[in-house]
């Protein structure tokens, strides 16, 4: 059986080990649903929990022996993906940028020049 952060790696989930081991220390990982360590070995049928950014992976080891770096083709064969589908976007929103209406946020310098005479302010 293969340390976590290495099988982490091996699989692609993280580009190097030493992401992966970050990652673990970081509270990134966890492992049946419990905070994991670097060093704890995989086994079948554990499920483990990567978040990284916004988004979470669900996996479930089916090979826990991978050490070495393989291909993304044999990588994908070591665990089941079940992490849920992200939700479709929003017909209404597609292409579209936040824009904010004119006067609204923080003042322009220009703005902020009138509201300090006003204020007295040199």
């Amino acid at each position: 059986m293969a340390r976590l952060d290495a099988w982490l790696w091996s699989v692609r989930l993280y580009r190097t080990r030493s992401d992966a081991t970050a990652g673990v220390r970081g509270g990134h990982v966890r492992v049946n649903d419990k905070p994991a360590k670097a060093a704890q070995p995989v086994a079948t049928g554990d499920t483990i929990r990567v978040r990284r950014g916004d988004e979470e992976r669900i996996v479930e080891v089916v090979d826990p022996f991978l050490t070495k770096r393989v291909g993304a083709s044999l990588a994908t064969q070591a665990y089941l993906d079940h992490t849920p589908a992200k939700p479709p976007p929003i017909p209404e929103m597609a292409g579209k940028v936040a824009v904010r209406d004119r006067g609204t946020g923080r003042p322009t310098k220009k703005e902020r020049r009138v509201m300090d005479a006003f204020r007295g302010r040199p």
